[in-house]
This record gives structure tokens, C-alpha cells and sequence, in this order.
């Protein structure tokens, strides 16, 4: 395994046509609908770092800016942002296309964090991330952040040892 990889390497584009089965009574996605899409897209990406069976572990602030309608093309588009020692954090953006009129519109985006699985369904060590471009680097250093956010809201870290949270609202 290399020791490292790159966010371009598990960049990830889902593509998928709106059909009528797809969505609620005002022909509109199903917003359960897209989140399984999201997590399959973002699960490959995650798989493509580390070469492995990844589970979902959470989900960060998603939300529903427009709806999507039946005929449209959604588009979904995950990547890698950081590695932990077992877990990645991938970024995801949602685009609905409607081709006859010529109009693409950014839906949502979101967070997801998996961990990688061993053969005996235990978490397993990940490559490390490098990131390349301004954009990868600046999701990069923002996902320690948002990452002392989950743990402190699932109850795993205290505000008090969130160093790089307290960072940015305290002068020590």
C-alpha cells in the first residue's frame, strides 16, 4: 500500500436520472433518496483511499437548499479531505441538471465520515492524505475542526481538550 494518496485519486461523480419512483407527491427527489446516493458516492471515494470495506460513521450538516425534480440529473461529486488514523472525511456537493432548459443548480453539500474495516471488521490504519490544489488544502485544514465538532457532539472529546476549536474564538 502507498504511503500516501492524493484527494484527485478518490475523487468520485455519481450520475443519476430522477425518475418518477424516486420521489414524493410533488414529483420532487426524495430526500432519503439522495442521501443513500450520497453515501454510496461518498463510500467509494473513501474506498478508493483505503482499499478497503468502509463504513459510514457520521454525517454533518446536510441540508435540502432546492429540490430536485423528476427528469433531472443529479450529480454527485465526493472526495477525500482528510485522513485520520482510521477514519476519512469526505466533502460532497449535490447538482441537479436540467438539460433541456440548460440549467445546473448546486442542491447541497455535506460531510460524511467513514472508517476503514480489516478482515475481521476492526478499524484499520489509512493512508494519509495529501492535499495538492488551494481548495484541497484549505477543506484539509478544516476538517480537524469539524471533526473536534462530531466528537464533542457524540460525546467522545470535551470542549476543554478541542484545542484547534478553542483556537479560533480564544486568545491564550
Amino acid at each position: 500500500m502507498e504511503d500516501h494518496r492524493t484527494p484527485a485519486q478518490t475523487e468520485t461523480i455519481f450520475t443519476q436520472v430522477v425518475q418518477p419512483n424516486d420521489t414524493n407527491p410533488l414529483g420532487n427527489l426524495h430526500g432519503g433518496r439522495l442521501l443513500y446516493w450520497m453515501d454510496e458516492c461518498s463510500a467509494i471515494a473513501a474506498t478508493k483511499l483505503s482499499r478497503a470495506v468502509v463504513v459510514t460513521v457520521s454525517v454533518d450538516g446536510v441540508s435540502f437548499k432546492n429540490s430536485i425534480d423528476v427528469g433531472d440529473i443529479v450529480v454527485i461529486k465526493a472526495k477525500v479531505t482528510r485522513t485520520f488514523r482510521t477514519s476519512m472525511e469526505v466533502f460532497i456537493e449535490v447538482w441537479s441538471e436540467n438539460i433541456p432548459n440548460n440549467e445546473k443548480v448546486k442542491c447541497n453539500e455535506a460531510y460524511y465520515t467513514f472508517v476503514a474495516l480489516d478482515d475481521a471488521r476492526r478499524p484499520k490504519p489509512v493512508p494519509e492524505l495529501v492535499p495538492e490544489t488551494d481548495e484541497e488544502k484549505r477543506l484539509y485544514d478544516g476538517a480537524i475542526r469539524r471533526r473536534q465538532v462530531r466528537l464533542i457532539l457524540g460525546g467522545k472529546m470535551k470542549v476543554e481538550d478541542a484545542n484547534e476549536l478553542r483556537a479560533l474564538f480564544m486568545k491564550e
